[in-house]
């Protein structure tokens, strides 16, 4: 099973920047997509963006467009998240998530958690206002 580690949170104010990264490591890594997803207190986990691994084609949650952007570094492996203009709202903890099996690629669609199967243990972002 592949282990994703999630790393760059912390505390920023409001109009700062923040850059988390993904690491994994276990079994050999495969997959299809890697996304990022946030949840807050007393929220359900949303997705925040991900990005195909075969075209590197991205895609974002309308509230986070524009202000947030997804990369990969195919030779290690790793996904990244460059956060900007961070707002109060974005306070979350935000969990790596990689597709191993494909269902993003089928089904068109990468914003579901449901199309992820492993999963980070997550970071800690708060923006103070």
């Amino acid at each position: 099973q592949v282990q994703l580690v999630e790393s760059g949170g912390g505390l920023v104010q409001a109009g700062g920047s923040l850059r988390l990264s993904c690491a994994t490591s276990g079994r050999t890594f495969s997959a299809y997509a890697m996304g990022w997803f946030r949840q807050a207190p007393g929220k359900e986990r949303e997705f925040v963006a991900a990005i195909s691994w075969s075209t590197s084609r991205t895609y974002y949650a309308d509230s986070v467009k524009g202000r947030f952007a997804i990369s990969r570094d195919s030779a290690k492996n790793a996904v990244y998240l460059e956060m900007n203009s961070l707002k109060p709202d974005d306070t979350a903890v935000y969990y790596c998530a990689a597709d191993p099996l494909g269902n993003t690629y089928y089904s068109g669609t990468y914003s579901l958690r449901s199309a992820y199967g492993d999963w980070g243990q997550g970071t800690q972002v708060t923006v103070s206002s």
